[in-house]
């Protein structure tokens, strides 16, 4: 019976995708699956809008650092795991001893970690472009669209503004969504 833990592997920062589609498939190539049952990326969906446009991407919530459950007393999956391009080596092995032994996170590190994202799955969508008052926006979606303004007041909690939009020569107070708004550059 494997003894499985979870490590963490440092990765080439932004290549945590293409590293991860290498350990999988060089594990299933090895029959290793047993020993290496889960690699994960540990991410949330975040939502930002481009040019007016909503687009939802996938943010790393460590750069450069995946996630495995593994049982690595047999040092050959440890090296078939560091001998993956894009791989730098395990977080918390004694790098610098002659025994490459790599450190285990505690259960407390993993439930923390895989807590936090199962969190974000039930979480629809969070708005990555934070808005700050004085900032000077323009009106993309709605009856003002085309119109720029300043924001007064920002209410995270509710994901609006209170802009401040000139019609007709004189400062209208509007209140807008999130994703009716683009910061100007």
């Amino acid at each position: 019976m494997a003894e499985l833990k979870w490590y963490v592997v440092r990765a080439v920062a932004g290549q945590e995708k293409k590293v991860k589609t290498y350990l999988e498939n060089e594990i299933a190539r090895q029959h290793l699956e047993e020993v290496v049952p889960e690699i994960l990326i540990p991410s949330e969906k975040v939502y930002e809008i481009r040019n007016g446009k909503k687009r939802v991407r996938e943010r790393s919530f460590f750069p450069g650092y995946i996630m495995i459950q593994a049982d690595l007393s047999s040092g050959e999956t440890t090296h078939v795991i560091t001998s993956i391009p894009g791989v730098i080596g395990f977080l918390g092995s004694n790098e610098g001893g002659a025994d490459k032994v790599p450190v285990p996170l505690r259960p407390q590190e993993v439930n923390r970690i895989l807590g936090k994202v199962d969190e974000t799955e039930g979480v629809e969508e969070q708005l990555n472009t934070p808005f700050i008052v004085g900032e000077t926006i323009k009106v993309m979606d709605g009856p003002f669209n085309g119109f720029s303004g300043t924001v007064e007041e920002v209410f995270e909690e509710r994901k609006k503004l209170n802009v401040m939009v000139k019609i007709f020569g004189r400062n209208t107070p509007v209140e807008l969504n999130y994703y009716q708004v683009e910061k100007q550059q």
